[in-house]
């Protein structure tokens, strides 16, 4: 493999080196070939399961690579933690795809490190199956994601609640670089550090702001806003919950990063939460703008020394930044949610529409997708559309109407919305379906069969509608738990 360290040839403030802890008996339980196609996974890997289980358990080292666990801290529901870091992932190492774009292979769930902070190293096969489905459903639904190339099971036992078998995924990303490491720095004072990382992450993911001058640091910020805005307009498009969006969760590049406590919204509500830590409902569905903004005035901060010596002078070049930031997401916001409803162009008016639309689903308690997916087939169904008149009422005439406005034709109107609404998402109870056939079975086939499906959302294959049903109870007392 084309192996090529940059992260590992930075200092070793950054990392500490360390190797995978060996495990009893490796089994490949999860492969992703067309990924694995994508990244030129050697012949010897691609065509022998051996192989593959030995090296993305962490058993054998692939040539080329050097193991690291990186380090950073992170505001844990708003509450600062000085040290955090990869307590039970080795970054394996960065690999050129065919287009020459660079990725991260990290093993996740493959032993101890000096970031453990008490904890085993280990992962359970749900968590670990979980992260490979949801990471591929977003890719298909077109969300900017890290993903999965393998899950391996260990042959060893992770205790949690219960006894669970044990497994290792394999995540690619972008990059690993968080809002959480400049914190790291920011927290210790170590503005060379701090200094490194900002060159290191404006050229591998914001090469443009090297020809800007000598200060980039605000143009880094505007960048990295830019990136978060898009993929969290993306979530609130499909109705994902991240669950835990501290700022060690926070991807410079703008990827979803970390599938533990996440999950689908079914029936439309704002103040939706799943997660089971989120107790006080920090990251609910409607929040996760304004934590967003949270988590990026954070990251301002941290390079306000870059800036200027003058922390006064600093902030007076940053906060404009950060307080345009409403704006920029609510525009981003209007323009997606104008694309599901069809229309080509948003106008200013359209606000009102959009609220009005989404009240109304709120009020009823009707499921996001379900109903974006049935006014979509509304266009061409009299059945659907006589559905839609009935749930939406006043909402649905009003649409109609703005639509009745535009010049373009209803296959044109139709072709857009459905590529903004999906037919199908990884709903929780088949997640948790799946991952219960998965451990109970110690055989893939039911993820197998679901990832079929997931990876076509916005078309209606034969097995489609074996995973379109919202849960019989609306998800009312349903709870997503962290893997650790």
């Amino acid at each position: 493999m084309n192996f090529s360290n940059s992260y590992a040839s930075l200092d070793e403030v950054f990392y500490e080196r360390t190797r995978p802890t060996p495990v009893q008996n490796p089994q490949l339980f999860l492969w992703n070939s067309g990924l694995a196609e994508q990244l030129m996974i050697p012949n010897e890997l691609k065509h022998d399961s051996v192989a593959r289980a030995q090296a993305f358990s962490g058993n054998s080292i692939i040539p080329g690579s050097e193991p690291v666990a990186t380090v950073y801290a992170g505001h844990q529901f708003g509450s600062f933690v000085y040290q955090l870091g990869d307590g039970r992932a080795h970054l394996l190492g960065e690999v050129l795809d065919q287009s020459g774009q660079r990725w991260d292979l990290q093993l996740k769930g493959s032993g101890r490190t000096s970031f453990s902070r008490g904890g085993d190293g280990r992962c359970a096969i749900g968590p670990a199956v979980r992260e490979f489905i949801m990471s591929e459903a977003m890719n298909a639904l077109g969300v900017p994601t890290t993903r999965c190339l393998a899950v391996v099971t260990t042959g060893e036992t992770v205790f949690r609640e219960t006894p669970l078998p044990g497994a290792v995924v394999t995540r690619v990303a972008s990059s690993h670089l968080r809002i959480g490491t400049f914190q790291f720095f920011a927290a210790r004072g170590d503005h060379q550090a701090l200094k490194t990382l900002c060159n290191y992450t404006i050229n591998r993911h914001y090469p443009e702001l090297q020809e800007e001058g000598q200060n980039p640091y605000v143009s880094l910020i505007d960048k990295v806003i830019e990136r978060q805005i898009q993929l969290v307009v993306e979530w609130m498009r499909v109705g994902f919950i991240h669950g835990v969006m501290n700022t060690d969760n926070t991807s410079l590049c703008g990827e979803t990063i970390d599938y533990g406590p996440c999950a689908m919204m079914g029936i439309y509500d704002p103040q939706t939460v799943y997660s089971s830590i989120d107790t006080m409902g920090r990251y609910a569905f409607g929040n996760q703008p304004e934590i967003l903004q949270w988590n990026l005035a954070r990251f301002a901060e941290c390079l306000l020394p870059l800036i200027n010596d003058d922390r006064d002078k600093a902030v007076d070049q940053v906060e404009p930044v950060i307080a345009e930031f409403p704006d920029r997401f609510e525009k981003a916001y209007l323009k997606m949610m104008a694309k599901k409803l069809g229309l080509t162009f948003f106008k200013p008016e359209d606000q009102k529409l959009i609220v009005s639309v989404l009240n109304r689903l709120k009020d009823r308690r009707l499921d996001y997708t379900v109903t974006f997916d049935l006014l979509t087939k509304s266009l061409m169904s009299e059945a659907a559309a006589s559905q839609m008149k009935n749930e939406l009422g006043e909402c649905f005439d009003l649409w109609q109407k703005r639509l009745s406005q535009q010049q373009a034709a209803t296959q044109k109107v139709q072709e857009l919305m459905r590529q903004h609404n999906p037919v199908v998402i990884p709903r929780n109870h088949h997640v948790e379906a799946v991952i219960q056939a998965c451990e109970q079975t110690a055989k893939a086939t039911s993820a197998e069969k679901f990832l079929e499906v997931l990876r076509a959302p916005y078309e209606e294959l034969a097995q489609t509608s074996d995973y379109q049903d919202p849960p019989s109870d609306g998800d009312k007392d349903y709870q997503t738990f962290c893997g650790t």
